[in-house]
């Protein structure tokens, strides 16, 4: 248990900021589940172009925060089009 007033305080944040981090990570792993999966079924064209675009979007939004490196970010987006172009050819 922290003693100082300023190590309370630094506990108290570091809870919050690790529940947002967990529920940030959690949707980006739900999103890349769901196209991982919808590319398992072979969709249309159309509906393979909008789940990739909403994954990319979680992405993005994931290294913003700083939850995921960029080049993570960016290799992973890379993989998922690759994987949508083999699947929707």
């Amino acid at each position: 248990m922290p003693n100082s007033v300023s190590a309370k305080k630094s506990l108290r944040q570091n809870q919050k900021r690790r529940a947002q981090n967990r529920q940030q990570r959690s949707r980006l792993r739900t999103a890349l589940k769901k196209f991982r999966t919808l590319m398992q079924e072979t969709p249309a064209r159309a509906d393979a172009d909008k789940a990739l675009s909403q994954v990319t979007k979680v992405i993005d939004q994931a290294a913003a925060k700083r939850l995921i490196h960029r080049n993570t970010a960016s290799r992973t987006k890379s993989r998922l089009a690759a994987l949508k172009k083999s699947v929707c050819s």
